[in-house]
């Protein structure tokens, strides 16, 4: 359906055989509570190890904040063999495929909303969803049939959507930490409301 991102992913495996090398499924248990959504898979994270968030920075913040607030267990050692296991909460992107230099074109970012919608239909108990950034922010409303209006995007801003509850924040990736535009304790916040909203 991208034939760029596809093209990409064929380069790809060319170079490195022994990677995923393919869209990545969602992570996670569909009867979770929680849903979280990022961006895309990393060249050298998700699109190498078939699993969200796991080979690159990105994922060393996220799943010690997942580990710390209860939503998962198990020791983080970036490899999806690591043992570690999502509790209540399950992790997906708004575009399943490794795009160049990180950057979906809006295009692909259309395309492959059907996918993100599939997964918010097919989990039963959500009732959080923690956006990862504005591309994921703006692609989840879409998804939810909400106008950008309804819900602006911004760090710690938290939006009601029917049933769920939309927590904002900025994308945890090494860019963002390096230069504290996201420090690690702006994003725990946004993860001990979504506990103890969660736990109310």
């Amino acid at each position: 359906m991208c034939p760029r991102l596809a093209e990409f992913r064929h380069e790809l495996r060319a170079r490195e055989p022994g990677w995923h090398n393919a869209p990545v499924p969602s992570f996670g248990d569909a009867d979770a509570a929680l849903l979280i959504v990022g961006l895309a898979p990393g060249v050298q994270g998700a699109n190498r190890t078939g699993r969200p968030f796991t080979g690159d920075y990105a994922g060393d913040l996220l799943y010690a904040t997942l580990i710390d607030y209860g939503f998962a267990t198990g020791q983080f050692q970036a490899r999806p063999d690591d043992g570690l296991r999502l509790v209540g909460c399950r992790i997906s992107n708004a575009v399943r495929c490794v795009p160049p230099q990180n950057k979906p074109l809006p295009v692909e970012i259309n395309t492959c909303r059907r996918f993100l919608a599939a997964t918010i239909e097919t989990m039963p108990k959500l009732r959080a969803i923690v956006l990862l950034g504005r591309i994921a922010h703006d692609s989840t409303l879409k998804a939810l049939g909400l106008r950008a209006s309804q819900a602006p995007f911004g760090h710690g801003a938290v939006h009601d959507a029917g049933a769920l509850r939309l927590y904002d924040s900025y994308h945890c990736s090494r860019y963002n930490t390096n230069t504290r535009v996201l420090t690690p304790k702006m994003f725990q916040d946004v993860f001990a409301r979504v506990r103890a909203d969660l736990d109310a």
